[in-house]
């Protein structure tokens, strides 16, 4: 595309955030991600725990744990210690059963993250109420694994990271940013995949969600350093909240979290709008029609004239 596309893409960008109410979004979707934050963990627990020794998880999670907020992480590593100590009294098909439950419960954010990407891609929702219970259950056990896969990925960089102390801080620094390299990764392809599947819509090419997706985790990330900074340097959210306190950090950085992932989400169904080619995967409507695209194109040629 142009620079003059770019430039629209941009001001709409703008413009529909405010249309869309992206901030009521953002916090819809953080209160539901707030519910199922628990069952998440012991969801990650429990699949951990068939593989290695559970009480390894917050050993493990404590690279990103360094960098979300501090209160929000105290309470994290609270809920760790103790969805650690019952996770180990359960197995079989008691095991199983707490495991179900749990990706049940976790799919209340799935499933507001569903709606929220709906109105951003202003598609409205025809799929039953079983299928997308049954989605938003499939795309919080695909963010379960994603997080197991990152915890083995942490796991086998700290075994590494211990091999080659030898060579000094230079392996050290090396480790770390291949840990933060693959912790991106495994996060721009879960937002991904949440883009590619949540909203009511024909199949698009994968191409299409890259850019949005690697934006929203660069701004994910900014966000929660930038909120950690505030929080622990300017926001005394104790002397307002009291024991609170808290808990509001915490809801404040899924708020960020979830804000920075619409985002992703409007900047890729801007970019699709803006296109001229057809963008589904089995491309059936010349001139990128299902998304408008060739009333943009339209419109820049007669600009143009």
């Amino acid at each position: 595309m142009r620079a003059a596309a770019w430039k629209t893409i941009v001001k709409r960008i703008w413009v529909n955030s405010g249309r869309h109410n992206l901030g009521l979004l953002s916090a819809g979707v953080a209160f539901y991600v707030f519910l199922s934050f628990v069952p998440l963990l012991a969801a990650v627990i429990m699949i951990y725990g068939l593989a290695a020794d559970p009480a390894t998880v917050a050993r493990h999670m404590r690279t990103i744990l360094d960098v979300v907020p501090a209160d929000a992480a105290r309470l994290i590593q609270e809920q760790l210690t103790q969805l650690t100590t019952s996770a180990q009294d359960k197995k079989g098909v008691g095991l199983l059963i707490a495991l179900l439950v749990s990706i049940f419960g976790a799919s209340r954010a799935s499933g507001a993250m569903i709606g929220s990407l709906n109105i951003i891609y202003e598609r409205q929702d025809r799929r039953s109420f079983l299928k997308n219970t049954f989605l938003a259950s499939a795309l919080a056990g695909a963010a379960v694994l994603v997080g197991i896969i990152g915890l083995a990925a942490a796991s086998m960089l700290s075994f590494a990271k211990g091999l080659v102390a030898g060579i000094g801080p230079v392996g050290a620094t090396a480790v770390q940013a291949l840990t933060w390299l693959i912790a991106a990764s495994l996060c721009s392809f879960a937002i991904g995949g949440m883009y590619r599947f949540a909203p009511d819509r024909p199949d698009v090419r994968w191409r299409w969600f890259s850019l949005g997706s690697c934006l929203a985790t660069l701004l994910w990330l900014a966000a929660t350093l930038g909120f950690g900074l505030y929080a622990s340097r300017f926001g005394n959210y104790d002397a307002t909240y009291g024991s609170l306190g808290a808990v509001v950090v915490l809801l404040m950085w899924l708020f960020v979290s979830a804000y920075a992932v619409l985002i992703g989400g409007l900047i890729n169904a801007e970019i699709e709008r803006q296109a001229p080619c057809d963008t589904s995967a089995e491309p059936t409507e010349a001139g990128g029609q299902r998304m408008g695209a060739a009333r943009a194109l339209f419109q820049q040629q007669a600009h143009a004239r």
